[in-house]
Formats: C-alpha cells, structure tokens, sequence
C-alpha cells in the first residue's frame, strides 16, 4: 500500500507537470485523473486505464449531446447519471464510470460547449491516465520475498500440524485445538493473492510457479481436514495408530524440505503390506478404530501424491515436499 502511495505521488506530480507545461486550464485536474489510473498490477493497469479512457470517452459525448440539447443545468447533470452510467456499463466500461463523471462535471463547470473544451478535457484525460499508465508500467514490486516468506509459514505450520497429528495419535486423551489449521489456510490465501500479483506484473511468458505451490497446499490442506474426521474416531490407543503417528512425525520434518524426499512414501507404503499380515479385530470397537486408521492412510497416500505431482519450478526446479 506504502508503494502504490509513492507511485500516486509521482504519476501525480508528472502528470500536473506536463498540463501545465502544454497550457491546459486546472492542470490540477490531470493530476487528479492520474490518482485514479494509479493501479496494483501491470495488467490490471491495462484494463482499468483503458476501461476509464474509453468509459470517459463514452460520457463525454453522452454529455455533449445533453448539453447542447437542454444547456448548462444542474438537472441535466442527474439526467446524465441517470441515463449515462448505464450507457457505460452496457458498453463493457463500468470501471471508468468515476472518471467519466470527472471529466463531464469539469466540462459542466465551464459552462461553454466548444471543440476546444471538450479537446481539452480528452487532453488532460490522456495526460492524468497517460502518466498513470507510465508510472505503473516503468516498475511493480515482485513480491518474491514476501511470497517465500509466506512459503516457509505455511510448510511451519503444516509441520506443527502434523507434529499434532502425531501425538492425537499416539495419546487419545491429547488436547489440540487446531489453531495451525486455521493459520495455514489464512497464509495459503495471503500467498495466493500475492501470486496473482506476481503473475499480472508479468507482461510476457508469465511464471505460475507460485500460483501452482500455494494451490498445491490448498487441495492439500483440505485432505487434512478430512483425516482430522479420521483421526477424531480413534478414541482408543491401538499399536497400529502408533505406526502411522510415526508416517506423521515423519512427515512433519519432510514438509519443509524444498525436495520431495520420497521418505514418507516409502514407509506408508511398507506399513500398508504390514498391515495385511496383521490379524483381523476381535471387537466392533476396534474394527471401527481400525478402519478408520486405514482410511486416514489412504488420506495421506493422496496428500503425498498431491505433493509427488506438483513438481513446483520455484527454487532453482526444485520438488517441493509434502
């Protein structure tokens, strides 16, 4: 936000500048149609400079037309609201409706209709956009540092989660209120957002490594939400919830590795053909906690496949595990 504020002050200054330089009457007024082209993103940029310069151009001659038919009246001015705005976002323009009216309420206070007034009202509209469009196209922040940053919270906080895990089943009676759960999906969501920056500064050949990662860790972050369904009907202390704590425990120092290590691949395989070798249940009780067990490794098979899958181009080509 910091950023966009000094990039408003230069696109302002430049674009007050430059009307007052050419001569344009209220050069004040490009500088204020500057404030309103300033904008996040390269693209978004693009779309919202043109939608506002053609939006303006719209209601500009919608305004010319009403004024020449009725005058110089302050119901004609709610006549052009009335009937004008619509007029813009039937044509695709919505986003430029604020400076539309900009441009038709400093014609208004002129009070004359002339070639030479309306010129001059599309030549400060193109020097306070104009400037803007500069202004936002000359640089944009990356945003690669935060993103990593936001990268290593949501691998810490997986890895704490599943440290959790861990002890749920290793001690039924433990308590965990799933605080992480809500964090990691809070920081997949900050991450996304900063993503999708990233890629609409990106004019050409746009990198979606990021976009991939951070959507990675939210289908990933739903599957633990199921096996939190699971792990909550093992209610009793079994040997075999003891074995997958391990996958977990396993899984908790693996995640914020950048390489798919394979690691916790390899023992959940290994544990599911131990399993079949094992006896049946005796009891109902056990047969549920049981399948349950069983379920939430099938869970965890998907979540590692998820991860084994998105082989994630950030950090030098590197896989990202868990």
């Amino acid at each position: 936000m910091g950023f966009r504020v000094v990039k408003t002050a230069v696109a302002t200054l430049i674009s007050i500048q430059i009307a007052n330089i050419v001569g344009l009457p209220s050069p004040q007024s490009a500088g204020l149609l500057a404030i309103l082209g300033v904008e996040v993103t390269r693209k978004r940029s693009l779309r919202t400079i043109s939608a506002r310069f053609f939006a303006s151009i719209v209601g500009l001659l919608f305004a010319c037309a009403l004024f020449a038919l009725f005058g110089f009246h302050y119901w004609v001015l709610a006549v052009f609201v009335l009937f004008g705005f619509p007029l813009i976002v039937k044509t695709s323009f919505k986003e430029g409706i604020v400076t539309s009216s900009v441009v038709v309420f400093r014609l208004f206070a002129g009070g004359v209709l002339s070639f030479h007034t309306v010129l001059t009202q599309v030549e400060l509209l193109v020097i306070g956009l104009g400037s803007a469009m500069v202004v936002n196209m000359i640089y944009m922040p990356k945003g690669g540092e935060q993103m990593i940053e936001i990268r290593h919270k949501v691998d810490g906080l997986f890895a704490v989660i599943f440290h959790h895990v861990s002890r749920t089943l290793r001690d039924p009676t433990y308590v965990w209120d799933g605080g992480e759960l809500i964090e990691a999906g809070k920081a997949i969501q900050e991450g996304t957002l900063a993503a999708n920056r990233a890629m609409e500064n990106q004019m050409v050949h746009p990198d979606q490594a990021w976009n991939i990662y951070f959507y990675m860790r939210k289908e990933q972050l739903d599957l633990i939400l199921v096996m939190m369904q699971r792990i909550a009907d093992v209610y009793q202390k079994l040997p075999q919830a003891d074995l997958v704590a391990e996958l977990f425990e396993q899984l908790s120092h693996d995640v914020t590795e950048e390489m798919y290590t394979g690691r916790t691949e390899v023992l959940l395989e290994a544990l599911e053909q131990d399993f079949k070798k094992m006896d049946l249940p005796t009891t109902r009780g056990e047969f549920e906690i049981r399948s349950s067990i069983l379920q939430l490794c099938r869970e965890l098979s998907l979540y590692l496949k998820i991860a084994k899958k998105n082989k994630s181009p950030v950090f030098d080509k590197k896989r990202v595990e868990g």
